[in-house]
């Protein structure tokens, strides 16, 4: 009897501490949640940091909507070439017995460029100089040493390499924006991204049946030393001018069944979504025509997830200043 006793006793301990364990880790699991409360309360449903609390807040990037021109402009190729050159022919048929220059090779007005030898078998005659008609260098030679050639053979042809230009070709779906005096990016294989300037100084009055473009002819700005002639160039030529309305990144505006939106950062740094009407798109920039008006913040990043009356925060803004303790003028206490 008293052995049953005991053990009652051991069992009533044994689930009253049990008890007390489990009340405690509830109890401590409430104070670390703060947010089971009451309604309303500090930490409860609909108070800070608990269930319904303030909304959630995006991560975003903006832009302000300003006017801004958009230009437009063509890429095409093109060859350098001077500005002015001459084709050189012999005065008389025959083997060219000797070269006076080689390419590059700088030549003044009357110099002797080469001999032509007209003899035949069974009569000989003297060698016949060809002369330089005007001073320059020499951009072509296309003849060699022992060549037969005749009167209509280009023996080498004569420029100015100080004065070069650029000869393009443009399609003709674009004729109509070409005007005198546009201005053109020039880059060359040799220079990478290194830009250089021309302007258009003349459009050929007919289209090429058999390319179906029209030529132009630019030439440059300034004298640049590392530009030669024959080099490749590709040519981004401006066009026509856009301006009067705001602009958008193409990627930030939203598509909807063919109906286009942009998210604008209200005061309360809520989005309202907006439906506007594109205009030209240029370079990956959207004209807005209507919709949206200069001084609106666009929404250009991480409008993704956004929907009418989402809380956003722009990444770029700066940070609000926090709060600094008020000065005291009493000692700080010395520690012990």
């Amino acid at each position: 009897m008293k052995k049953k006793y005991i053990t009652a006793i051991t069992v009533i301990v044994i689930v009253a501490a049990l008890g007390g364990a489990l009340l405690a880790i509830n109890h401590s699991k409430k104070a670390k949640a703060g947010g089971m409360g009451m309604p309303g309360g500090k930490g409860g449903w609909g108070g800070g940091g608990g269930f319904g609390g303030g909304a959630q807040e995006t991560s975003v990037r903006t832009m302000t909507a300003k006017n801004t021109v958009l230009t437009d402009f063509v890429i095409t190729n093109g060859e350098i070439e001077t500005q002015t050159s001459i084709e050189v022919f012999p005065s008389i048929g025959g083997k060219v017995v000797e070269m006076k220059v080689s390419l590059g090779s700088p030549v003044k007005q009357g110099d002797v460029i080469a001999y032509i030898d007209p003899s035949e078998p069974g009569s000989y005659y003297a060698k016949s100089p060809v002369i330089a008609p005007i001073s320059g260098s020499i951009i072509s030679s296309p003849v060699k040493t022992g060549q037969k050639v005749s009167v209509s053979s280009v023996i080498t042809k004569i420029g100015d390499i100080s004065n070069l230009q650029v000869t393009a070709k443009v399609p003709e779906r674009y004729v109509a924006d070409l005007r005198i005096g546009q201005r053109a990016e020039i880059t060359l294989q040799a220079y990478g991204s290194e830009k250089f300037y021309a302007k258009v100084v003349r459009i050929s009055p007919v289209v090429d049946a058999a390319t179906r473009t029209k030529e132009i002819i630019l030439n440059f700005e300034e004298s640049y030393e590392k530009v030669n002639a024959g080099m490749f160039a590709k040519i981004k030529l401006y066009t026509n001018d856009y301006d009067g309305y705001p602009v958008i990144p193409q990627d930030s505006v939203v598509n909807n069944n063919d109906e286009y939106y942009v998210f604008v950062v209200k005061e309360d740094n809520t989005v309202e979504k907006r439906h506007v009407t594109l205009g030209k798109n240029i370079d990956g920039y959207y004209q807005l025509l209507e919709g949206i008006s200069e001084g609106d913040s666009m929404v250009i990043e991480g409008m993704l997830t956004l929907f009418d009356g989402a809380k956003v925060r722009d990444v770029d803004a700066p940070a609000p200043a926090q709060a600094q303790a008020p000065a005291t003028d009493k000692p700080a206490k010395e520690g012990r």
